[in-house]
């Protein structure tokens, strides 16, 4: 694991025997934002070359590269990324473990026929162990380079919140997990698994949940499950919490959720970006951040407003809380998005309108030119009238 530390390398994890559609477009997400963590991440080292000049990527439950239908999962889509970039392949740590040592042995072969793997400045490294406190602690013990960490356990055993909150302590950390929403509701009033359900919500977000899911329905129940463990994340160091839903086969049932853990808002926005373009459905423009294979024709809402909620909605919203107010627009949409299905094209196209209607008044901060027609540039400067 120094490998891992600033100074100078893990964790059964349960295998689609075939890659069913959503198993696809969950390493879809998770490749797509290494892709873009990484660049952010090499910019940086850039600027400051006194610094680390090495990132990682780590996955804790890899299992065996590949599924029975030969479909790539994500360690290979990432392997594939770092190899065709010159900066990257000379640059990125990476580390796969899982503790099922078959799947280890078919990860390597699979990793060993990528054209160009030899190339890699830091050969990946494999690991057969079982993820559980002993690997949280041994995170917070060091401080990390960058590292992009993908947490995609079966069930719930091995992911707490120590372990995820000591993965993303240090700059640049950001992290991925998979969450298995059937397999912890059934946990969540189970006294024989009541100790995972602590290390997963920490105690007085566990209660919290036993009380608040009494006599709910199905759908308010899952709400109630995930917004209390998003609360936890961030009670526990994680800034920025942003789920993913899907649906089962049949469209009328959640899953499980991705949900991407950060510090940093760039990262935020980043990963926002790529679930709106994975949605399944847009409503007027906004995403309902999540892939049902019905086409999501079964909305039940969803945690932290993250619903197909239309743009009129965002225009009430602005008028009312910024009513009187001088507003850069970057400050605006970071202040105002977090925790809201908004994309920063939706804020520009509402502003836009607002704009055009004479309701607001915007001119650029660099130039002191009023936006252009149909734009609405990152500089603007936005003046509300006050509501009345």
């Amino acid at each position: 694991y120094e490998t891992l530390t600033q100074g100078d390398g893990i964790m059964n994890n349960g295998f689609f025997q075939e890659q069913r559609e959503q198993s696809m477009i969950k390493s879809r997400i998770v490749s797509k934002y290494f892709a873009a963590w990484a660049n952010v991440i090499l910019s940086a080292q850039k600027r400051y070359p006194q610094h680390t000049q090495r990132m990682a990527y780590v996955d804790l439950f890899a299992g065996p590269g590949r599924y029975d239908d030969q479909s790539k999962s994500t360690p290979l889509l990432v392997l594939e990324t770092i190899v065709k970039n010159p900066d990257l392949s000379q640059r990125m740590v990476t580390l796969f473990n899982d503790k099922d040592s078959d799947n280890v042995e078919s990860l390597k072969n699979a990793i060993s026929s990528i054209s160009g793997i030899d190339n890699l400045m830091f050969k990946p490294k494999f690991y057969n162990e079982e993820v559980g406190e002993e690997i949280a602690n041994m995170f917070n013990g060091i401080n990390l380079i960058p590292t992009f960490f993908f947490v995609d356990p079966w069930g719930y055993k091995g992911l707490s919140l120590n372990l995820v909150s000591s993965i993303i302590k240090d700059w640049g950390c950001d992290c991925v997990f998979f969450f298995n929403y059937n397999r912890v509701n059934m946990g969540v009033n189970n006294e024989a698994v009541k100790q995972h359900m602590i290390s997963l919500f920490g105690p007085y977000y566990l209660e919290k949940v036993r009380n608040e899911c009494i006599g709910k329905a199905p759908q308010e129940r899952e709400m109630i499950v995930v917004q209390n463990l998003c609360d936890a994340l961030k009670n526990y160091g994680s800034r920025f919490v942003l789920p993913f839903r899907f649906r089962n086969t049949s469209g009328k049932r959640t899953s499980h959720h991705l949900i991407f853990l950060s510090k940093n808002f760039r990262g935020y926005e980043i990963m926002k970006d790529i679930m709106y373009n994975e949605s399944s459905e847009r409503t007027n423009g906004v995403a309902s951040f999540e892939y049902n294979p019905m086409d999501a024709h079964y909305k039940q809402g969803s945690l932290l407003d993250l619903l197909s909620t239309p743009l009129d909605n965002l225009e009430g919203l602005l008028l009312q809380q910024y009513g009187g107010r001088k507003i850069k627009f970057l400050d605006l949409y970071e202040e105002h998005s977090v925790d809201r299905p908004y994309v920063k094209k939706n804020y520009k196209e509402v502003l836009s309108k607002l704009y055009n209607e004479g309701t607001i008044q915007a001119v650029n901060g660099r130039t002191g030119k009023p936006p252009r027609a149909n734009t609405f540039s990152d500089e603007m400067i936005i003046t509300f009238a006050r509501v009345k």
